[in-house]
């Protein structure tokens, strides 16, 4: 078991939500970092491998589906999980069926502190071969 703190992108243009899913986020014991736009999140992404993603789809200038669709033709990215959070409930019910985690916006402090203990949760459990 490593004793890293799990670190998560917080991929977020509006600065309110933004520091909602931070304060979660740090609560729950974990680390994160707010990206507030697509292009920068993807420079981020070049070089870095958070263990989860909290990703909006309305970015600026580069959109949450090329930085999805980068995540998913990108090998060292592949264990990273990625939860789509979105007030577009056309393109949240779109990448539930293809097996993506959503959250449809509005979401609070309590729904994303329960999501952050969730994650938590999965990165501190033993790999497979130890069970």
């Amino acid at each position: 078991m490593t004793t890293e703190v799990p670190q998560v992108f917080i991929i977020e243009d509006d600065e309110n939500i933004a520091a909602i899913f931070k304060a979660a986020i740090d609560q729950a014991g974990l680390t994160s970092e707010i990206i507030s736009d697509g292009q920068t999140a993807l420079e981020h992404l070049v070089n870095e491998t958070p263990n989860a993603i909290l990703l909006d789809l309305h970015l600026p200038f580069v959109s949450g589906q090329e930085i999805l669709t980068y995540i998913r033709a990108t090998e060292r990215l592949a264990k990273t999980r990625v939860v789509v959070v979105s007030a577009d409930v056309f393109k949240v019910e779109q990448l539930q069926k293809e097996g993506y985690e959503t959250l449809l916006k509005p979401v609070g402090f309590r729904q994303m502190y329960a999501l952050a203990v969730q994650l938590k949760n999965s990165f501190l459990e033993p790999p497979e071969y130890y069970r």
